[in-house]
């Protein structure tokens, strides 16, 4: 009996040393870890000339300019005379539509060429490795471009106003949709898909029948959050002369008007809120039913 229990003791011994042995190895793997972090962190930052002390220094002109907008030009409170702050509200609202115009167009038209894309771009649909591997390349492009590097060559090319940001926003809508959608066909189950294949079914038989039912609310679903980002971006083609709000609220900015500059920003934000509220109702009775 003993015996027994000094050998229970020693294994005990034992087990308790290769455990503080372990924690220790990953105390030191995670502490190795960080350090590795922050050094990239610095080497970051002399790099990239961040200086934390001009920041510091600056702060104070960031808050100030948030201050002014506080204020009309008489130097009262904008919350003192609302018919003064937007006098421009006809104006500005005619440019907010044409932004969710630019928006909404620009989305559709994107979701469209993603929906014929994707399929081309999804292994388990298409055998053609060419066939996959280029229109990967073609989405790949299409979403690395920034949309505002679009709205410039378009603003060059077609001149100013929204034609140039609808297809700034179809391009880039098109070549992230088209990720999104592509890994959704991916996921399917493809027990349906073989079905319509073994029936005889050809290509198309095959994504209308066998891969279409299955995923066609979670399409929807990213398009309307698509749609979101997008109005949000549009608001930014203004800045390059691609039309919409962004255009007016540019021209504030660089007039100095400070109380037409928030009363801008709020109707931007108050307009992205309803449409991120509608969308996300929208997004969840899909996603619902699709789980029913």
């Amino acid at each position: 009996m003993a015996s027994a229990v000094q050998i229970s003791s020693e294994r005990s011994k034992i087990l308790l040393k290769n455990y503080q042995d372990a924690t220790s190895a990953k105390r030191r793997q995670s502490l190795l870890f960080l350090s590795v972090i922050v050094l990239v962190v610095i080497i970051s930052c002399i790099i990239a000339e961040v200086r934390p002390a001009l920041f510091w220094k600056n702060a104070g002109n960031f808050t100030d300019y948030f201050g002014r907008l506080m204020f009309l030009d008489n130097g009262q409170s904008v919350l003192s005379d609302p018919a003064e702050w937007f006098w421009g509200l006809k104006k500005w609202s005619i440019r907010l539509f044409e932004t969710l115009l630019m928006a909404y167009v620009g989305t559709l038209l994107g979701a469209f060429g993603a929906f014929l894309l994707c399929f081309a771009a999804s292994k388990n649909i298409t055998r053609s490795f060419w066939v996959v591997a280029m229109t990967r390349r073609f989405l790949e492009f299409s979403r690395t471009v920034p949309e505002i590097v679009f709205a410039l060559i378009f603003v060059v090319a077609f001149g100013l106003g929204p034609v140039a940001g609808v297809l700034a926003i179809l391009i880039h809508t098109m070549g992230a949709l088209g990720k999104l959608f592509a890994e959704v066909v991916e996921n399917i189950d493809m027990k349906p898909v073989e079905g319509v294949s073994a029936s005889g079914g050809g290509w198309l038989a095959r994504v209308r029948f066998g891969a279409l039912p299955q995923i066609w609310s979670n399409f929807v679903s990213y398009g309307l959050l698509r749609f979101e980002i997008n109005v949000r971006g549009a608001a930014v083609m203004g800045f390059v002369g691609a039309g919409g709000i962004g255009q007016t609220l540019l021209e504030s900015i660089r007039k100095f008007y400070y109380s037409d500059v928030s009363a801008i920003i709020l109707m931007i934000i108050i307009s992205v809120m309803l449409i991120d509220a509608i969308t996300e109702r929208v997004r969840h009775r899909l996603i619902g039913e699709e789980s029913r």
